[in-house]
Formats: C-alpha cells, sequence, structure tokens
C-alpha cells in the first residue's frame, strides 16, 4: 500500500507538522478576525497538492485531491446550507490535501466531535443552550428531509433558522483541536 511508502519516508512529521501549524494560525486568525484568511488557505492547499505529488506521484496527487474533497464537502454544506463559514470548509479542504484520505477521515472525525464539545461549551457560557438545540433542530431536520427527497433544497432551506439568529463560534479553534487530537493518535498508532 503506497501510504505506507509515505510513513517510512519520513512524511508524518512534515504532514502532521504542516497540518498542526496551519491550524495553529486559522486558529488566531479566527479569534482575533473571526474569519481565515485565503491568504493561508490557498497556499496551503497549493503546498499540500505539490508535497503530496512530489512524495507519492500520481497517487499522492490522487489521494490529496480526494482527502481536499471529503474534508471540505460538509463543510461546504454547512456554509450552503446551515451558515457555517466559507474560511472553515477552505481550510478543511487544504488540510485533506496535506492528510490524504486516510488521516482525512480521522480528521474529519476528531473535529467533528471537537466542534460539538467546544459548541455545546460556547452555548453554555453564551447562556444559549436551548435556543442553540432549538436551532440545531431547525437546521438538522430540513436537510434530512431533503436528504430524503421529501422536500427540494429551496425548501429546505426556506425551514432552516435565519442565519442572524444562530450562535456562531470561532471554529477554528475546534479545527485546532481536532488536528491535535489526530496527530496525536495517529503518532501513538503507528509508534
Amino acid at each position: 500500500m503506497w501510504w505506507m511508502t509515505l510513513w517510512e519516508q519520513g512524511w508524518p512529521s512534515v504532514q502532521w507538522g504542516a497540518t498542526i501549524s496551519a491550524a495553529l494560525a486559522a486558529m488566531c486568525f479566527d479569534l482575533r478576525q473571526r474569519r481565515i484568511p485565503n491568504a493561508l488557505t490557498g497556499p496551503l492547499l497549493l503546498a499540500g497538492v505539490g508535497m503530496s505529488f512530489y512524495v507519492g506521484g500520481p497517487a499522492g496527487l490522487a489521494d490529496a485531491a480526494a482527502g481536499c474533497v471529503v474534508l471540505a464537502l460538509p463543510y461546504v454544506l454547512l456554509f450552503v446550507f446551515a451558515g457555517g463559514g466559507a474560511g472553515d470548509a477552505k481550510l478543511m479542504g487544504a488540510l485533506g490535501a496535506w492528510l490524504g484520505v486516510v488521516n482525512g477521515l480521522i480528521v474529519l472525525l476528531a473535529v467533528a466531535l471537537s466542534g460539538v464539545v467546544l459548541g455545546l461549551g460556547y452555548a453554555v457560557v453564551a447562556g444559549r443552550f436551548r435556543d442553540v438545540l432549538d436551532g440545531l433542530r431547525g437546521i438538522v431536520v430540513p436537510i434530512l428531509l431533503a436528504g430524503k427527497r421529501l422536500i427540494g433544497l429551496r425548501e429546505s432551506r426556506d425551514m432552516m433558522p435565519p442565519r442572524e439568529t444562530m450562535l456562531t463560534m470561532p471554529y477554528a479553534v475546534a479545527i485546532f483541536f481536532g488536528v491535535c487530537i489526530a496527530a496525536g493518535g495517529s503518532c501513538l498508532w503507528h509508534g
């Protein structure tokens, strides 16, 4: 399997170092400015694709492209349907280019779990826990109905709560913690 040779070539330290550093920088921007700049995500994406191709050739390039799509897609959907940040989607896609599909799926799970924990904590601190649960129901139900084709996409958007009433948080914090958890778990797993 080609990704095993990437581990043997010392790729993990570069791979995880780049993703942790980028997630840390994104978290700092998101906490200060409530945005993740394209000047971070664009070069990160290009460097991830380039490095994947350099190390893995065409297979590495394919893995980088697939990782980009797998990590970005859920956040693109959140951006389109639920008011998520476009910077979060671009950051996750760029991280996917560095991580590929296997490590990307681990990061996706760790980021999602970190996001849930941090989001619920953020809602409690803001005194809006009940509002967040109601808003979450207002987001999940229309998406599920649209997914089962019981309603159209336009109708599902109309059923969602207004974006200005949603509690938002700097999600790059969850991305950073998720990447760190995944990196630690991956390094422990591989020795």
